[in-house]
């Protein structure tokens, strides 16, 4: 019978625990607990933080597990509360200079953009407005080339990304940059779609899922890239849906989460740049809520649609990688 230097050409390493430094597909015998081991992928698990004060779906969102903030939205009325987040609770802080729903954002806590989004209020509906937040309050500043909603957005207050949306009865596909001051139209997205969801980078983002006639026979499972010149496109979530939340710092270590099929979802994929695996599921199925984290490892996922708008902020913690034991029977 083959042993695992036969078929692997080296021996099984013994240490008396587990590695400090885990490389995914490692195989080893514990001595400590006398079983064979082996490194797997990230594995992770949502838990119940803090609710908010004012319940909503369709808002901007951005930040860090532990220092996040959601902006306007819809709690059945356009709305222009701004909370934040501190990974325990949630505090109401300076409004929006504009009531808005189905904008979108970038940052953190203490510098922060949002943009774009419904405001029924006033007219036209569809807006284009920009507003920049210092950690104290909303300044309006340069308007978007084209006022849209449910686009994606990504990137930090001095350098975002907007792309997509809808302008109705037009789905847009075109892409424009901010530099802190002003945006520049850039390359336009390979698929056209709104209510789809970014994060990274302004150099190095993806936009997820979407769909491109605002129900859910139009969802999509599209993925693509931005380098933060063109977007290309890359491996499909498994599960077409639009509304999604979405973390990553990168384009290789996203997380896409929640979300609509046509009824909402609480499917959690998690990206290593490669490919997308399906993990642990939030505990409330919802769409369009505020999402934000550093990557796969920490995000949060706050309010939204079920499609009963829900207080609910749920947290995801993850290791990168998962020992396991090995057994045999």
């Amino acid at each position: 019978m083959a042993d695992y230097k036969g078929i692997k050409g080296f021996k099984v390493t013994s240490i008396a625990g587990d590695p400090t430094n885990k490389v995914i597909g490692d195989v080893y015998y514990d001595t400590t607990a006398n079983a064979l081991k082996f490194v797997g992928g990230p594995s992770g698990t949502w838990a119940s933080g803090g609710d908010v004060n004012t319940q909503r779906m369709g808002v901007g969102s951005c930040g860090i597990k532990t220092a996040g903030m959601i902006m306007g939205g819809d709690p059945g009325a356009r709305t222009d509360k701004t909370e934040t987040y501190d990974g325990t609770s949630w505090t109401e802080v300076n409004n929006l200079n504009l009531s808005r729903g189905q904008n979108m954002g970038a940052g953190t806590t203490s510098a922060a953009v949002t943009f774009a989004g419904i405001a029924p209020t006033v007219s036209p509906i569809i807006r284009a407005e920009t507003e920049t937040w210092n950690g104290t309050g909303w300044t309006e500043v340069a308007d978007l080339n084209a006022g849209r909603h449910s686009g994606a957005g990504f990137g930090i207050s001095t350098a975002a990304i907007c792309a997509g949306g809808s302008a109705p009865p037009t789905v847009l596909a075109s892409t424009e940059s901010w530099n802190g001051t002003s945006w520049t139209e850039v390359n336009d997205l390979n698929t056209a779609r709104y209510h789809l969801r970014g994060t990274g980078p302004s150099t190095d983002g993806l936009a997820a899922g979407g769909t491109t006639d605002g129900t859910a026979p139009g969802q999509v499972a599209v993925v693509e890239h931005w380098n933060g010149t063109s977007w290309t496109e890359t491996t499909d979530i498994n599960t077409a849906r639009y509304g999604t939340g979405a973390a990553g710092s990168s384009s290789s270590n996203s997380l896409v989460y929640g979300g609509t099929t046509g009824s909402p979802s609480a499917l959690t994929e998690t990206w290593n740049g490669t490919a997308w695996t399906e993990t642990a599921d939030l505990a409330t199925a919802r769409l369009e809520g505020g999402s934000f984290g550093v990557n796969n490892t920490s995000a949060v996922f706050a309010t939204g649609g079920t499609p009963s708008r829900v207080a609910v902020t749920e947290e995801w913690t993850s290791s990168d990688t998962t020992v396991k034991t090995v057994t045999v029977s």
